[in-house]
C-alpha cells in the first residue's frame, strides 16, 4: 500500500511540474519577465540542492565537516569568481553557444573533434550519474515502505520497475515537451519554472526536516545531544580528522561544477539574459546553500543513533520522519527526495541529447550531405527535434541498464565523485580558452583524452574489480606502484587519486600538444575573440562583403528551422540593427555574423561554421578553409580585420591578399583607388584571374611587353601550385610594382 501512495505522490509531483511549464508558456506569451532573476536563481541551485539529498549526509557520516567544501566551491565561484562568469556569459552570447561542447570546441577553432570529445567525455561521465538518481528513485520506494537499508533489500522488484518505468515514460515525455523548439538559445521558461519549483520542494522539505529532527522530533535539542553524544555507533565530530587534501578536492570539484557540468553550464551561461539575473544568483545561491548545509550534520549524527549503524545515511532524510511516526513529514521528505532524483535523470539527458545531435550525429549527416549533393541543402527542421529525443531515449536506456548493475551495491557520494572527475578533464582546455592565447585544438584533444583514460584507469577500474584482485592488491606485473587506487604511491582517497592524476596528465598533454604545432588561422583568430581586453566592432569593415545574400542565407537557415521561424528572425534582426537589405543584396557581416549565432544555438558551433562555408563558396576543402576564414563572420574576424584594415590603410602602396586558391581575402584604400575595380569585383573570394583579366580588357596592362604582367602572375601562380603539390610547406609569393603589392 505505502508503494501505491509513493505512485500517487509522483503523479502529483508530475502534475504540478506539467502546470508550473503552461503557466511558464502563458506568462512568455504575455513578455511576464518580472520574477525571472529568482526564477534564475532557483533553476541555478537545482544541482547543488540534489547533492544535499544524495551525497551530503552519506559523506558527512564518514567524514564529517569535509562535505562543506563542495558548497565552498560553488560560493567561490559565485562571489570571487563573479566578474568571470559575467565574462563567460558574454562570450556566449555572442558566439551564438548553446553548450559547453560549444565554448569549448569554439575556441580552437571551431573544432568538430574537440566539441565531439567533449560530448563522448560528458556522455560517458554522465551516464553513471544519471544512473545513480534512477537507483535513488528506487531506493526511495524501498525506504517509504520501511526498509530503511535498502541496500541490503532482496524483495520481488516488480513494483519497482513499474514505478522506474512510469517516472521514465513521464520523463520521457516531458524532454519531448522541453524539444519543440531545435533552437537551444531560445531561453525556456517553462524548464526555468520547472526547475525552480523542483528546487523550491528540495529546500523546503530538508529546511523543515532539519528543524523538526533537531528541535522537536526526538525530544528537546539537549536531550537529542545527550543521545547522540552517548551513542556507540556515532562519534562526536569534532573527532573526526579532517583531511586538507580532501576538502580541496572539493573545493575544486564544487567550483568547476557550476560551468563544467553540462546542465549547469546550460543554466548559468546559455539561459542567462542579463546581468542583473547573475547578481542576483551571486547572493541567492549562497544563501540557500548555507541555510540548507546548517542541517547536514545534525541529520549525518542524529541519524546512526537514533536508527543504528545500518540505515543507509544517504536516506535519514525520510528514514528519521519515518521511525518518529510523522508521516506528513515523510510524505515531504519523499517528495523532496523525487525531486531530488527525477531533476538529475530528465534535465542532464535533455542537454545530452543536444550535444550528442549537434556534436555527434548532425556532423556526419552534413558531410554525407554535402558528398551526395554538393549543391543542394538538405532539409533538417525535422531530422534534429527527432535526432535528439533518439539521443534521449538511448541515454534513459543505457542508464536504466547501468542502473540495475550497480543496484546491489551503491556508494551515492563514491559515484557522484566520480562522475564529477570526469567532467574535471574539461577544466584545462576551458580555462586555456579564456586565459591562454597559445593553446590549440591539438593540446585540447591531446590533455582531454589523457585525462581521461587516466580517469577510467584510477577511478573506473576499480569499482569494476573485486577487492582481491590482483590489479588491486598488487598492481599490473607485481608493480605496486601502479596499483590503480594509489597510482605512483600516492596515500590519499579514492577520488583525490583520480582527480590528481587525471589532471596532471591532462594538463601536461594539453600544453605539450599546444606547443607541438602553431595555431591555425582560425585558432588565433577564435582566440582573440576569447581573450580580448576590448569588445569588437563591426563598422569599419563595412566594405568588405562576404561572398553570398540574404536569401541564401535564409534558404540556407530555413532548412534548419522553417521558412517562417527564419523570416521572423531575420526581420527582427534587421529592425532592431536599422538595416536595410533587399533579398538579392549581398550580405553584410552584421547579418552573417547573426545567421551564424542563430545556427550555432540550434546545431552547434562547428556544424553552424560548415553549414555557412557550404552555403558561401565552393566545396573544395582548402576554399573551404578560405572561406571559413574570410567569410566567417565572428566578432573575433571583426577585430581583426578592424585592426589590419587600419594598419593596411596607413600604408601608401596598394595592397591586397590572396588566399592558397588565389582568391581576394583582403585589401586596402589604395588598391581600390589605384585599380578602380568594379564593386562586383571588390568582394573576398573574388578570384585573382577575374581582376587580371578586368585589368586586361581594360587597357590598364597594355604598358606591359616581355615580361607582363599578367605573365609574372601567371608563373609564379604555376610554381606555388607544383610546389604546394609537392610539399606541406606554405610560402609566402608576392608580386611588387611602385605602387602596388599583390600577396597570397
Amino acid at each position: 500500500m505505502t508503494g501505491w501512495a509513493g505512485i500517487l505522490i509522483a503523479l502529483l509531483y508530475f502534475l504540478l511540474q506539467y502546470s508550473a511549464i503552461k503557466t511558464a508558456d502563458r506568462q512568455t506569451e504575455t513578455k511576464s519577465n518580472l520574477s525571472r532573476p529568482f526564477l534564475y536563481s532557483l533553476s541555478v541551485a537545482a544541482s547543488g540542492s540534489t547533492w544535499l539529498y544524495y551525497g551530503s549526509t552519506g559523506y558527512a557520516a564518514k567524514y564529517g565537516v569535509e562535505f562543506i567544501g563542495l558548497y565552498i566551491g560553488i560560493v567561490l565561484v559565485f562571489t570571487l569568481g563573479f566578474p568571470l562568469l559575467l565574462r563567460i556569459v558574454e562570450l556566449a552570447r555572442s558566439e551564438g553557444i548553446a553548450s559547453i561542447s560549444d565554448f569549448i570546441g569554439a575556441r580552437y577553432g571551431k573544432s568538430f573533434s574537440v566539441a565531439a570529445i567533449v560530448t563522448l567525455i560528458t556522455t560517458i561521465g554522465l551516464i553513471p550519474y544519471i544512473s545513480l538518481q534512477m537507483t535513488a528513485i528506487h531506493y526511495l520506494f524501498d525506504v517509504f515502505g520501511g526498509v530503511y537499508d535498502p541496500h541490503r533489500h532482496n524483495d520481488e522488484m516488480d513494483e519497482h520497475l513499474l514505478v522506474l518505468l512510469m517516472v521514465l515514460g513521464i520523463g520521457y515525455f516531458t524532454i519531448t515537451h522541453s524539444t519543440r523548439s531545435t533552437d537551444l538559445t531560445d531561453r525556456n521558461d517553462g524548464l526555468l519554472h520547472a526547475l525552480a519549483v523542483d528546487t523550491v520542494i528540495k529546500f523546503v522539505a530538508f529546511l523543515f526536516i532539519g528543524i523538526a529532527v533537531t528541535t522537536f522530533l526526538f525530544g528537546p535539542p539537549a536531550e537529542v545531544l545527550h543521545r547522540v553524544a552517548s551513542s556507540e555507533a556515532a562519534l562526536p565530530v569534532p573527532q573526526m580528522n579532517v583531511s586538507a587534501g580532501n576538502l580541496i578536492a572539493l573545493v575544486l570539484i564544487g567550483a568547476s561544477s557550476v560551468l563544467l557540468l553540462p546542465s549547469q553550464f546550460y543554466l548559468t551561461v546559455v539561459e542567462n539574459r542579463s546581468a542583473k539575473e547573475l547578481r542576483t544568483a551571486r547572493w541567492f545561491i549562497p544563501l540557500t546553500l548555507l541555510l540548507a548545509g546548517l542541517f547536514v550534520v545534525p541529520l549525518a549524527r542524529i541519524g546512526p543513533a537514533i536508527l543504528g549503524e545500518h540505515a543507509s545515511a544517504d536516506f535519514y532524510f525520510l528514514s528519521l520522519p519515518l521511525h518518529a511516526g510523522q508521516y506528513w513529514l515523510a510524505v515531504m521528505a519523499f517528495a523532496g527526495g523525487l525531486s531530488a532524483a527525477t531533476t538529475m535523470v530528465i534535465f542532464p539527458s535533455i542537454v545530452l541529447s543536444v550535444m550528442i545531435s549537434n556534436d555527434l550525429l548532425l556532423p556526419v549527416l552534413l558531410k554525407r550531405a554535402s558528398r551526395v549533393s554538393p549543391n543542394q541543402t538538405t532539409n533538417f527542421a525535422r531530422t534534429i527535434p527527432k535526432l535528439r529525443r533518439a539521443a534521449v531515449l538511448g541515454i534513459l536506456l543505457v542508464a536504466l541498464a547501468y542502473q540495475f548493475t550497480i543496484i546491489g551495491h551503491v556508494d551515492f557520494t563514491g559515484l557522484a565523485l566520480v562522475s564529477a572527475i570526469a567532467m574535471m578533464q574539461l577544466l584545462p582546455p576551458f580555462l586555456g580558452a579564456l586565459f591562454w592565447r597559445r593553446g590549440t585544438a591539438r593540446g585540447a584533444i591531446w590533455g582531454m583524452l589523457g585525462g581521461f583514460c587516466f580517469w577510467v584507469y584510477t577511478m573506473i577500474l576499480p569499482t569494476m574489480l573485486d577487492t582481491t584482485s590482483f590489479l588491486l592488491t598488487d598492481g599490473p606485473f607485481g608493480l605496486s606502484v601502479f596499483r590503480p587506487q594509489a597510482l605512483f604511491g600516492l596515500d590519499a582517497s579514492t577520488y583525490v587519486n583520480g582527480l590528481i592524476w587525471s589532471l596532471s596528465a591532462n594538463l601536461t598533454l594539453f600544453v605539450i600538444g599546444s606547443l607541438s604545432k602553431s595555431a591555425t588561422p582560425l585558432e588565433r583568430i577564435q582566440a582573440s575573440a576569447f581573450i580580448a581586453e576590448n569588445t569588437h566592432s563591426l563598422s569599419a569593415i563595412g566594405s568588405l562583403q562576404p561572398s553570398v545574400t540574404v536569401d541564401q542565407l535564409k534558404t540556407t537557415i530555413s532548412k534548419y528551422i522553417g521558412g517562417e521561424q527564419t523570416d521572423n528572425a531575420f526581420a527582427a534582426f534587421h529592425r532592431d540593427e536599422n538595416i536595410s537589405l533587399e533579398g538579392a543584396d549581398p550580405a553584410d557581416f552584421k547579418t552573417v555574423h547573426f545567421s551564424e549565432q542563430l545556427l550555432s544555438g540550434i546545431v552547434g558551433s562547428p556544424s553552424a561554421r560548415m553549414i555557412l562555408s557550404l552555403a558561401m563558396g565552393p566545396t573544395g576543402i582548402a576554399q573551404r578553409r578560405a572561406q571559413v576564414l574570410l567569410d566567417h563572420a565572428t566578432g573575433a574576424l571583426a577585430q581583426n580585420r578592424h585592426l589590419l584594415q587600419i594598419a593596411l590603410d596607413q600604408m601608401d602602396q596598394g595592397i591586397s591578399v590572396f588566399d592558397p586558391q588565389f582568391r581576394l581575402s583582403c585589401w586596402n584604400t589604395q588598391f581600390r583607388l589605384i585599380l578602380d575595380l568594379p564593386k562586383e569585383l571588390q568582394r573576398m573570394g573574388t578570384p585573382l584571374r577575374s581582376i587580371v583579366y578586368c585589368l586586361f580588357e581594360r587597357g590598364d596592362l597594355a604598358g606591359f611587353t616581355s615580361q607582363t604582367f599578367v605573365e609574372k602572375i601567371h608563373r609564379l601562380c604555376s610554381t606555388m601550385a607544383r610546389s604546394s603539390s609537392r610539399t606541406p610547406v606554405k610560402r609566402l609569393k608576392s608580386v611588387r610594382t611602385p605602387c602596388l603589392t599583390v600577396v597570397w
